[in-house]
């Protein structure tokens, strides 16, 4: 947050609009950056986010020098990995899914913390990987990162799978990589079967992620958009919140 900015303040009265909205409905959520910033995690896209350079997907497969360069960037940030832990509105979240709410939490986040809150495997949607494990690109036989770590601590040799010889990546989808088939068809599903749809964290300007609530709206669903700055979307919505994630879901679920 820039210097002498407040944060946003959830006021009671948006407090008692988001509760009546939730109040008996099958919800899909739709979680971008924002909601991991208080576990310590930067956004893309804030004016404190750090600059970064991503290497694509083509880099990685095409150049062996690019592959040991992208281990060698996660080695330096491995040591972060395990540090990084659930805040209020993974956990809030979580909630809704032990209340028989959720119908997905779909999320564009890469950092395995809304199932480390508690939300079952079966209930989230990365469409943009996983970067807490790696994965064959050929078998897709999964990887833990305490083994690429073995294998590239011996000389950067760069790890290759063990069953087909495949080349071994985390398990995200880098610039250029095709968006997973399954998981786009999984958010449309669950996107379609919720008549509430609630954005936390987003800019809503990545597509297509940003189409999920635009799709919401036509099939019927309400639109409710939580995030510390306006978005794109805001004029679809039903009710728009500028204020902090943990708080304000926290809030809204131990009420409702």
């Amino acid at each position: 947050m820039a210097p002498g900015l407040e944060a946003p303040m959830l006021t009671d009265e948006l407090l008692d609009a988001a509760v009546g909205l939730m109040r008996g409905a099958r919800v899909a959520v739709l979680t971008g950056a924002g909601v991991s910033t208080d576990s310590g995690i930067p956004d893309y896209r804030g004016p404190d986010s750090p600059p970064r350079t991503p290497m694509t997907f083509q880099q990685f497969v095409g150049d062996p020098a690019f592959r040991r360069h992208y281990w060698a960037r996660n080695h330096v940030g491995w040591r972060h990995v395990d540090r990084r832990v659930p805040n209020a509105g993974h956990r809030a979240l979580a909630r809704l899914v032990e209340k028989g709410r959720m119908a997905a939490v779909v999320t564009q986040n890469i950092d395995g913390l809304h199932q480390a809150s508690g939300v079952p495997d079966d209930k989230v949607i990365e469409l943009h990987g996983n970067t807490t494990y790696a994965a064959c690109l050929d078998c897709r036989r999964r990887y833990e990162l305490d083994w690429v770590r073995e294998i590239f601590a011996i000389d950067e040799r760069l790890p290759l799978c063990t069953a087909c010889g495949g080349i071994v990546k985390t398990a995200t989808i880098s610039f250029g990589q095709s968006m997973p088939e399954a998981a786009m068809q999984q958010a449309q599903e669950a996107t379609l079967a919720a008549d509430l749809f609630i954005v936390l964290g987003s800019s809503l300007v990545v597509y297509p992620a940003a189409g999920f609530p635009i799709l919401a709206k036509r099939n019927g669903s309400r639109l409710v958009i939580v995030n510390r700055d306006p978005t794109d979307q805001d004029e679809l919505a039903d009710l728009v919140i500028n204020a902090e994630i943990g708080s304000t879901m926290s809030r809204a679920v131990g009420v409702n």
